[in-house]
């Protein structure tokens, strides 16, 4: 079976927990204090999130809420300054992880070694992204029947044309810049030239990336780490004969190793740094009733006590308006919509407490109006205050578009970026419904009235007029990053533009970022820019605050007495939603093929996003996993 190569580091976080735990934690934060020396353990086991979207409520009746980058960098840089944690535990038990916040682990994996504390591994089997990440520890040791497939990266595009012909479907699609492959999955059955060129860079980077994690880890040269990827996979037994780990040994065995070395005495603790749970009785229906009883007076806000970096999140598909919503289960909900972000950046910017502020971004592109919407919004923050961008695994096309305001753009070697372009299309679908029995008879007042109709592909005249509407979207787009990036820029803009694609360490080449760093060092480097003194002086913070279960029960209850009927709606309204054929196969195909159901999962949200917008700023999808 193959699991995915992004592999995500996760903490054991409690239930009351939300992202904005600050730089130097409040007491209920502090990491706990025991007499008896510590190990920090982290257990790798979930998913990691960027902006998280807040607690789902007591852990105990709503589950673990997301867990989120910069809560567990957080939580690692408070084991390397607490003098009680002598070492730190990672456990790998599941989830997955982009190739830039990897990166961003490895820092802080870095500075704890850095303040003498010595990093274990313990896994059960290891995959090439695991592999590199982990190869940064002090000591790796794995169970005796352990597999680890390093065996670098395998990734694939999907073409849907030859589907669409059998169905009936005509693709429609015109783009700005011979790069701009985002469409080429409708269009054709393989890549054009100049698309096959881009993903081979884009795939030598990111290698390359991993390979020089690997080698500065273990301390062997790069050509000795190819070498290791080639000859892969291997058992625990091999791995160990060619050095790629220090022990096998079962959990117990690993344990009682580190007993042996730090005392008989000595506190795993397994949810370090964590705020103390309430503790609730379940067995007691008074003990329950009156937690409910205090949440029913509504949330309790602290006033902020020290100044703060604000981080706003530009995560996933960046679309126009609110969006739906949020489901209690996925507070965060899905894609950037560009009336939470204003609001978010015009919050940042109006709040004295906000000192600086830094954009997250995480996101592929969308709508080209929404991310004008966004770009607008940062330059009133950059007006105000020090204004920095921070990118994630993908910061491409709109995702890139958005971050034009800032003097100073940071993004990890593997961060996926630029994508200068645009793509507008749409799908006539009168022979597929032919197919089926069914047929439409259209009405049209006005020569354009059917420019974005399903009916037929575009008339000569229809693509000319679409054609031109993309192209003065793409001399914005041109402008903004000419104007933004000025003479940093290392080529003139059509050679770094048509759709081309980069890792953040070939932006950085090209003059189209500022620095290689993470989002730790975007913060730093922004509080210092605002004079806010060392880590410890200020807070860092998300913008908006995000919101628990139980806050959004009570935001949605405005004008009920009563929020339990909102909690009730919320859930029945999610159970008794329709779903298509699609949906319901989904569970099974997942099972069956997830990354191929995950790349067209991608597809469609795409599609639909271009149905709706016409034209749109998006990054062509780039899969790449682990084979196993």
């Amino acid at each position: 079976m193959r699991k995915h190569f992004v592999i995500v580091l996760a903490l054991f976080v409690g239930g009351w927990s939300t992202l904005g735990r600050t730089a130097t934690a409040a007491p209920s934060t502090q990491p706990n204090k025991t007499s008896n020396p510590t190990v920090a353990v982290f257990k790798l086991d979930r998913d990691l999130s960027e902006s998280g979207g807040g607690s789902g409520g007591l852990s105990a009746l709503f589950g673990e809420p997301p867990v989120t980058l910069h809560e567990l960098i957080d939580h690692m840089n408070k084991a390397a300054a607490d003098p009680n944690v002598k070492a730190v535990v990672l456990l790998r038990e599941g989830g997955a992880l982009g190739s830039a916040q990897l990166e961003e682990i490895r820092q802080a994996m870095s500075k704890l070694q850095t303040a003498g504390k010595p990093l274990y591994v313990h896994s059960d089997s290891m995959i090439m992204g695991e592999y590199s990440l982990f190869s940064g520890a002090t000591r790796i040791s794995v169970v005796p029947t352990a597999d680890l497939w390093v065996t670098g990266f395998f990734g694939e595009q999907p073409y849907v044309r030859g589907l669409l012909d059998k169905l009936g479907v005509k693709p429609d699609f015109l783009h700005c810049g011979a790069y701009k492959s985002a469409s080429e999955l409708f269009m054709r059955e393989g890549p054009s030239p100049e698309a096959d060129a881009m993903m081979n860079w884009l795939y030598d980077g990111i290698y390359d990336t991993h390979v020089n994690l690997i080698a500065k880890g273990r301390k062997v040269d790069p050509s000795k780490a190819k070498q290791w990827i080639d000859e892969g996979p291997y058992t625990a037994e091999k791995a160990k004969e060619k050095g790629l780990i220090d022990a096998i040994e079962h959990r117990q065995d690993f344990e009682g190793m580190l007993r042996e070395k730090y005392g008989k005495d000595v506190a795993f603790d397994k949810k370090y740094g964590e705020p103390k749970e309430p503790e609730v009785d379940l067995s007691s229906p008074f003990a329950l009733f009156k937690i409910l009883g205090e949440l029913m007076n509504g949330p309790q806000k602290k006033a902020p006590s020290k100044p703060a970096v604000g981080i706003v999140f530009v995560e996933g598909a960046i679309e126009l308006g609110n969006g739906g919503e949020p489901s209690p289960l996925s507070p965060s909900g899905e894609g950037a919509f560009s009336s939470k972000i204003r609001k978010a950046l015009d919050e940042a910017a109006n709040d004295d407490n906000v000192k600086a502020v830094v954009l997250r971004v995480d996101s592929p592109g969308g709508s080209a109006v929404a991310s004008e919407i966004i770009l607008d919004a940062t330059k009133r923050v950059k007006a105000k205050k020090p204004f920095v961008v921070s990118m994630g695994n993908v910061a491409g096309s709109g995702g890139y578009y958005v971050t034009c305001a800032s003097d100073t753009v940071f993004a990890d070697e593997s961060t996926i970026t630029a994508s200068i372009g645009v793509v507008g299309g749409k799908f006539a679908t009168n022979d597929m419904w032919k197919k089926v029995g069914i047929t439409f008879k259209a009405y049209q007042r006005g020569k354009a009235s059917g420019l974005m109709s399903s009916a037929s592909t575009w008339s000569d005249d229809e693509r000319a007029r679409m054609q031109g509407w993309m192209d003065d979207v793409y001399t914005v787009f041109k402008k903004h990053v000419t104007d933004a990036r000025g003479d940093r820029l290392k080529k003139p803009i059509d050679e770094l533009a048509a759709g081309r694609v980069f890792t953040g360490k070939q932006a950085l080449e090209l003059g189209l970022v500022d620095r290689i760093g993470t989002l730790n060092d975007a913060i730093e480097y922004i509080a210092s820019a605002a004079k806010l003194g060392n880590v410890g002086d200020y807070d860092v913070r998300p913008v908006p605050e995000p919101k628990n279960f139980i806050e959004q029960i009570f935001e949605n209850a405005k004008g009920d007495p009563d929020p339990s009927h909102v909690a009730i709606g919320l859930f029945a309204s999610r159970l008794s939603a329709g779903g298509s054929l699609a949906d319901l196969a989904m569970p099974y195909l997942q099972h069956l093929d997830p990354h191929r159901v995950t790349q067209i999962r991608a597809a469609l949200r795409t599609l639909d996003l271009m149905q709706r917008e016409g034209v749109i700023l998006t990054t062509p999808e780039l899969m790449i996993w682990d084979q196993k």
